[in-house]
């Protein structure tokens, strides 16, 4: 997995990013065909926001988050794009195979 962090109004610190990488590599852990990723966060008065975009094979998965701390609007993103990402991978499982190889077998 690779991933290009990057900031609007806001230094990405050394702290900063390993909380990113923390938290992304939890994703690349429920879905190992994450190609690339990259994630934006932008600071806007009081407003904290962390965008994402998952680059999966075939398809991209986009999320964002808006909270008062960026470490709350990074955990909110993971959140929303673990759902995403186990919803795709739901997707792509077929669930009929089972059905086939009992018939098969038969």
């Amino acid at each position: 997995m690779q991933l290009d962090l990057s900031g609007h109004h806001v230094e990405i610190t050394d702290a900063l990013r390993g909380y990113v990488i923390k938290k992304f590599e939890r994703l690349s852990r429920h879905f190992e065909q994450l190609i690339n990723v990259h994630c934006v966060l932008t600071v806007e008065k009081l407003r904290h926001k962390a965008e994402a975009t998952l680059m999966l094979r075939g398809n991209k998965i986009y999320a964002d988050a808006t909270e008062g701390d960026m470490y709350a609007a990074i955990d909110a993103l993971t959140d929303k794009l673990d759902r995403c990402v186990k919803k795709h991978k739901e997707k792509a499982a077929d669930h009929h195979a089972d059905e086939v190889i009992k018939a098969r077998l038969t």
